[in-house]
């Protein structure tokens, strides 16, 4: 039952709002299939400003709109991802939400809300959809008492990007295995010796710590275990330490304050997913690998996004139908182009080269196919955003020469142990 009351509460949570906050909200957007006047108008808002991404979706939205008059344009709306939980959590409290939405971590918060609307039904009653074929692993995170809530379009893997150019200037060449360790003593060499970076663990920029899950899970590491603080363990204390030694002591990674971007040839490694492969402009030599191999051997994880109709929508019955249409076997197959499919019929190399123009389906398979089921993805926890936000002032400590990375996470977790425990 969606009451008005339980749904500002969460999402209030959820982005930190206070009363006072302001819901207007600023992003761009991309118009969409356009049909009959009169119509129904639906947004989605979004994370990616893509422009390639946001042109397929315009295609596929245009053809459902030439063969649906009812819906006279469907609209994206690009919000900045460092905003986007807070941004989309507002519009849902103050009354100005998207008819639909792309969902990562907040995906929690909002079905504990009953703010989206169940899809299993919808999608398994849908001539030719073939829900079966969706895998059930990936759905998940995106499910509550066995029913889905968003559509899981995105199951990235997250991969190491390689510049092999930069590794051949200073006489490396590419290893078809890393280690952690090899990173650290070839991003050195790299830094010292060019005028590029080492290595960038991509999004982090010592502010979204979650990022760092591409890195502490190789150590066997977690930040909580349901209601109990895992961040002062041995485990995540020796992750943070690599992390701060390769920052502060042999310059392997960049400091804080240094923007750098791998895609622009600027390091010679990167954490990301294999849906940021778009990325690659073709200037220089790259190569794509399974994430390095930690103290605990090799491991993957796994970046997934999802699609979702919003419950307080009020043409919930139009967007769920558009959604349908463009997450079926057909319209799927184009999303693969940029995102890892949730659907067992198109994950094999081949098939996923068949769209991606960047990557070969030697390498599709090695670092999505092949890596996809055994990718765990970061946790999860109701009222993410808040323990995200606490834990980020907590670690703000971490990003200097001279601190005591163990006081640190014990700070840490005396401060986001009490919201882990607050029902």
């Amino acid at each position: 039952m969606r009451t008005a009351t339980k749904l500002v509460t969460c999402l209030a949570t959820v982005g930190g709002l206070l009363a006072s906050t302001a819901c207007g909200v600023g992003g761009t957007a991309s118009p969409g299939g356009e049909g009959g006047e009169g119509g129904v108008a639906l947004r989605m808002s979004v994370w990616t400003a893509d422009e390639k991404q946001l042109a397929l979706f315009d295609s596929i939205a245009a053809e459902y709109t030439a063969s649906h008059p009812e819906v006279s344009s469907v609209t994206f709306e690009s919000l900045p991802f460092a905003d986007y939980n807070t941004t989309l959590s507002t519009q849902i409290a103050g009354g100005s939400a998207p008819d639909l939405a792309w969902v990562g971590d907040i995906a929690v918060d909002l079905m504990a809300a009953d703010a989206l609307v169940p899809l299993t039904e919808p999608f398994s009653t849908a001539e030719g959809y073939d829900y079966p074929d969706i895998l059930p692993s990936v759905t998940q995170g995106f499910s509550k008492d066995g029913e889905l809530y968003a559509y899981p379009f995105s199951n990235s893997p997250f991969a190491m990007y390689v510049n092999a150019d930069l590794l051949a200037e200073v006489g490396e060449e590419v290893p078809e295995q890393l280690t952690w360790e090899e990173v650290e003593r070839i991003g050195a060499e790299v830094s010292e010796e060019t005028d590029a970076e080492g290595f960038v663990i991509r999004d982090f920029e010592y502010s979204s710590w979650m990022s760092l899950a591409t890195v502490w899970t190789g150590w066997g590491a977690t930040p909580w275990e349901g209601s109990t603080c895992t961040m002062n363990s041995p485990e995540m204390t020796e992750a943070f330490q690599f992390v701060h030694d390769a920052a502060f002591e042999s310059g392997a990674m960049p400091g804080p304050g240094t923007s750098v971007d791998f895609f622009a040839g600027d390091a010679a490694f990167t954490t990301a997913q294999v849906s940021r492969a778009g990325l690659i402009d073709g200037s220089f030599e790259f190569e794509i690998l399974p994430l390095p191999a930690g103290p605990v051997g090799e491991y993957a994880t796994l970046g997934q996004a999802g699609m979702g109709v919003i419950a307080s929508s009020e043409n919930v019955e139009e967007a769920t139908d558009f959604l349908t249409f463009m997450t079926n076997p057909e319209n799927s197959a184009k999303l693969a182009q940029f995102f890892p499919p949730p659907r067992s019929s198109l994950l094999s190399g081949e098939k996923l080269a068949e769209v991606n123009t960047v990557l070969s389906a030697e390498q599709l398979d090695r670092v999505v196919v092949q890596e996809l089921p055994e990718a765990v993805s970061p946790p999860v926890h109701t009222g993410q955003a808040e323990i995200v936000q606490t834990g980020k002032e907590s670690l703000d400590a971490m990003w200097t020469p001279d601190a005591d990375v163990k006081a640190v996470l014990d700070s840490t977790c005396t401060a986001i142990e009490p919201l882990l425990q607050a029902e």
